[in-house]
């Protein structure tokens, strides 16, 4: 099956005081159709501004694409115009932005809202999109949608609200969902139904789905491909049992032995030492340098490249 999306060396940078931050290094990764790729690491990572990065959503300045591509079908989004960027945005690739109560406008009803899209994408005039967004409401588990149309946001609680973010970014059919944290700041219960509602719709809709997370129980759940990032960097990708069960890169080692577990012998948590580098902190080798226990000489001064180690891609000196 040929990839639906294919990035290559993608780089990003801010330009602070303190001098520039490369947020994004070098990160590659592919999608395919109807897949699920969840993207995980810690906090700063690097997650978001990815993704960010290929739908020209990064506020310039400070920031800027520096380096790479991403191709989907056959067209390199980083090289369109604002108004081509545009058309792809929310009709084809859509986002389910982080926290939905900053993301939804305050002062428009959840009706219009949800129903622009088909308005603005699809020509739709705004009665039919009306009734649109109403069963798409219905669909995202909203009861008596068409007597919410004219409501507003800070009148949905925020499991109702991701919702009918999810309704929104779905709503003109798109190949692509990029699901950012679409479970925080929810309860167990509702994350659990939304992520069985995101699994639902994916296989009635045939959306391929990048969940970005750093929750590896919600990843074990849902996603088909893993791409571990650390500091800007893609670590690891494998398929997620391989990812799972045979572990490569020391962080994603890290990351999988920190989960909680509640069958067999009880053990002390364990935590990966130190804490991620500041930006610039660490100007040559590799990034894990500093928290890594099968660190040795070359890790400290060459950063490593990409090793195929079975089904597994990984940055590791261990595996050259």
């Amino acid at each position: 099956m040929a990839d639906l999306l294919n990035v290559e060396g993608l780089e990003t940078q801010f330009r602070t005081r303190d001098g520039i931050v490369h947020a994004v290094n070098g990160v590659s990764f592919h999608l395919k159709e109807g897949e699920t790729l969840g993207i995980v690491g810690e906090s700063g990572c690097g997650k978001s501004v990815t993704v960010m990065s290929m739908l020209d959503l990064i506020p310039r300045p400070p920031g800027e694409v520096v380096a790479g591509e991403a191709v989907y079908q056959g067209k390199d989004l980083l090289k369109m115009s604002n108004e081509e960027i545009r058309h792809v945005r929310g009709a084809q690739i859509s986002m389910v932005f982080q926290d939905p109560m900053t993301s939804f406008n305050p002062v428009l009803t959840i009706g219009r809202q949800v129903a622009e899209p088909l308005e603005i994408h699809n020509g739709v005039p705004r009665k039919q999109a009306y009734e649109r967004a109403a069963e798409m409401l219905e669909m995202v588990g909203i009861p008596s949608a068409k007597d919410h149309l004219d409501d507003y946001p800070h009148q949905f609680s925020g499991g109702m609200r991701q919702r009918v973010m999810i309704a929104m970014s779905l709503i003109c059919t798109p190949q692509v969902l990029i699901a950012d944290e679409p479970t925080t700041a929810l309860d167990v219960t509702i994350q659990a139904q939304i992520l069985h509602l995101m699994k639902e719709l994916k296989e009635k809709m045939g959306t391929a789905v990048m969940l970005i997370t750093h929750n590896m129980g919600v990843v074990a759940e849902v996603a088909d491909r893993v791409m571990v990032m650390y500091c800007g960097r893609d670590v690891e990708c494998a398929d997620v049992s391989t990812i799972f069960k045979t572990p490569k890169h020391p962080y994603t080692i890290g990351l999988i032995e920190s989960i909680p577990t509640i069958e067999g012998e009880k053990k002390k948590l364990h935590t990966i030492k130190g804490s991620i580098p500041t930006p610039g902190e660490i100007t040559k080798g590799c990034r894990f340098q500093t928290r890594c226990d099968d660190v040795w000489d070359k890790c400290r001064q060459e950063e490593p490249p990409v090793f195929d180690v079975g089904k597994t891609k990984v940055r590791c000196w261990k595996y050259e």
